[in-house]
């Protein structure tokens, strides 16, 4: 987004992401805080099972970028930190992901590191 973009806002609820075939990519900012990552996790698996499956058919829906921004007390409760590790590394600059922790008191891993703010 830039500066005077309009973004659409979700909160709660009953919510999922189910492009159809031919829909124009997207550009998804999805957040979490701790167990809430849960419903979100299962949408960017299902965004990646969705471009695997079209492109090996060869049309379909392509991938917007997936930017997900989540928030935990320290990095031993990021749930999925690692498969979401590996989601970026497969789909570089289609999926990233900001993790926060609020309450770290040791040393964050080097894999980690790069994506990791704190306060």
């Amino acid at each position: 987004c830039t500066l005077d973009s309009e973004v659409a806002l979700r909160v709660g609820g009953d919510f999922f992401f189910d492009p159809q075939p031919g829909d124009s990519p997207v550009k998804l900012v999805l957040i979490a805080g701790g167990v809430g990552i849960n419903p979100l996790f299962s949408i960017l698996l299902h965004i990646v099972d969705l471009h695997g499956y079209q492109e090996g058919k060869g049309n379909g829906y392509k991938m917007g970028t997936v930017k997900l921004y989540y928030s935990a007390k320290n990095t031993s409760e990021l749930l999925f930190k690692k498969n979401i590790l590996g989601l970026m590394n497969a789909f570089p600059g289609k999926i990233m992901c900001h993790f926060h922790v609020t309450q770290q008191s040791s040393q964050i891993c080097k894999e980690l590191q790069p994506h990791v703010t704190g306060k």
